[in-house]
C-alpha cells in the first residue's frame, strides 16, 4: 500500500506569474493563499519571488528578498509546515533558511550562482535540482534533444555527482526533470510517460507540471483553467514520483485519493 506522493503547494509572490496573473504579489494575499494551501492538504509550501516563465526577465536580489522573506516569516507565525524557497540566488536561499525554510528549489540545478553550493553545504537543507535547457529568457526559443529522457537523466546524474563532490549528502537531494523548461510538447509528454526512469538515480523525483503550457496545447485551456488537466497527470503519476508541485492542492488531493483507491481495490 502506498501513501502516494507529497504535494507541494505553489505561492508565486510575483506580479508577472504566468499561472495566476500576480494574484499573490502582495503580502496579505500571499499569506492567505499559503493558509488556503495548507488547509487544502499541502505537505510543503514552495515560495518564489522571481517569475521563471518563458522569456521572463530576472529580478534584482533586493526585490526577490522583499517578496519572499516576509512571507516566510508570516507563515512561521501560524504553521510549522516545511517551506521551500524557489530561487537561483544564494543570498535569497541563505536568508530564507534563516527565516525558516528547509528546502531550496533551484531551477538552475545549482549552476546559476557560484555561492549556492556553499549555502547548501553549510546547511542541512534539502535541495531540488532541476533540468533546464537554456535560461527562462531563452529556453523556449528552439529546444532540441536527440533522446530527451536519456539526456536529462545524464544531466541530473552529473549534477548529483557534482553536489556529492562538494560534500552535500545525496540523501538531501531531490531531482526534477523540468517539465516546460526548454521542452516542446512531445518532450514533456515523453518525460511524463517515462518519469519512473528517473527513480534510477536513487533520489526522490519531483514532477512540476502544474498549469504548464503543454496542458494548454492539449486542452486549449488558458493557464488558470488547467487545474483539471494538472490533476489528471498527477493521478497518472501516483506511483511514479515522490513529489507533485501544483497550484491547486485540493484538486490534486482529490485526484490522488481516487487513483489510490482504484490502485488498492481487489
Amino acid at each position: 500500500m502506498t501513501d502516494g506522493p507529497r504535494v507541494m503547494g505553489i505561492v508565486n509572490v510575483t506580479p508577472d506569474s504566468f499561472s495566476d496573473g500576480g494574484s499573490c504579489s502582495d503580502l496579505p494575499g500571499a499569506v492567505e493563499h499559503a493558509r488556503m494551501l495548507i488547509e487544502s492538504g499541502a505537505d510543503i509550501i514552495d515560495i518564489g519571488g522571481e517569475s521563471t516563465r518563458p522569456f521572463a526577465d530576472p529580478v534584482s536580489l533586493g526585490a526577490e528578498l522583499e517578496r519572499t522573506i516576509p512571507l516566510i516569516n508570516a507563515i512561521r507565525t501560524f504553521s510549522d509546515i516545511p517551506i521551500s524557497i524557489d530561487t537561483r540566488k544564494a543570498e535569497v536561499a541563505r536568508q530564507a533558511l534563516t527565516a525558516g525554510a528547509s528546502l531550496i528549489n533551484d531551477i538552475s540545478a545549482v549552476r546559476g550562482d557560484p555561492d549556492m553550493l556553499a549555502v547548501i553545504a553549510d546547511s542541512d537543507a534539502e535541495v531540488i535540482i532541476m533540468h533546464m535547457q537554456g535560461t527562462p529568457d531563452t529556453m523556449q526559443v528552439d529546444p532540441r534533444y536527440e533522446d530527451v529522457v536519456g539526456e536529462i537523466y545524464d544531466f541530473l546524474a552529473e549534477r548529483l555527482a557534482t553536489l556529492a563532490a562538494a560534500g552535500i549528502d545525496p540523501a538531501r537531494i531531490i531531482v526534477d526533470p523540468g517539465i516546460g523548461f526548454g521542452k516542446r510538447l512531445q518532450h514533456n509528454l515523453s518525460l511524463i510517460k517515462h518519469i519512473d526512469r528517473f527513480a534510477g538515480l536513487g533520489r526522490p523525483v519531483l514532477l512540476g507540471h502544474s498549469r504548464k503550457r503543454f496542458l494548454g496545447d492539449l486542452t486549449g485551456c488558458p493557464a488558470q483553467d488547467r487545474d483539471l488537466a494538472t490533476a489528471v497527470v498527477s493521478a497518472l503519476c501516483l506511483d511514479k514520483v515522490s513529489l507533485l508541485r501544483v497550484h491547486d492542492v485540493a484538486a490534486t488531493r482529490q485526484a490522488l485519493r481516487i487513483a489510490q483507491a482504484i490502485s488498492q481495490a481487489d
